[in-house]
């Protein structure tokens, strides 16, 4: 399987630290090998420059020319519906989930285990039930 993510001008990437970590940006210049110039316009991120290392590469990629000002950025992020693709990812949708769950209380944390508990009880019973009468018809 050939490598597809490439450092890139308009590759989008997920920042892992800063203020702005978990947020998409747009690469819009590669100032050297260790710094890229990005922009998040429709996500709140500021044009800065941002080492490549705290940068998590998205298959996600959008057209755009070399050093293009934000107004050009926002409006091909805009057509190509980056913030929408972004969201419907599993990749998006697991930080979500991982989000939610770091956020949980101890008493929530009860509360989803004494749920997840019942739902086996009933899964099992269920389950027994239908070996049972296989068992009974001679098929198992």
């Amino acid at each position: 399987m050939p490598f597809k993510k490439f450092v890139e001008i308009g590759r989008i990437a997920l920042l892992n630290d800063g203020p702005n970590a978990g947020k998409i940006a747009a690469i819009v210049n590669v100032i050297d090998q260790n710094r890229v110039l990005i922009d998040g316009p429709t996500s709140g991120v500021l044009r800065q420059e941002f080492p490549i290392k705290r940068l998590q590469l998205t298959p996600i990629a959008v057209k755009f020319p070399f050093n293009a000002p934000t107004r050009i950025v926002r409006k091909e992020l805009e057509a190509n519906k980056v913030n929408e693709t972004w969201e419907s990812s599993t990749w998006s949708k697991r930080m979500a989930v991982k989000a939610k769950r770091a956020g949980l209380t101890d008493l929530d944390r009860f509360k989803l285990r004494k749920a997840k508990s019942a739902r086996n009880k009933i899964l099992a019973k269920a389950l027994n039930s239908k070996k049972r009468t296989l068992r009974k018809a001679g098929k198992l």
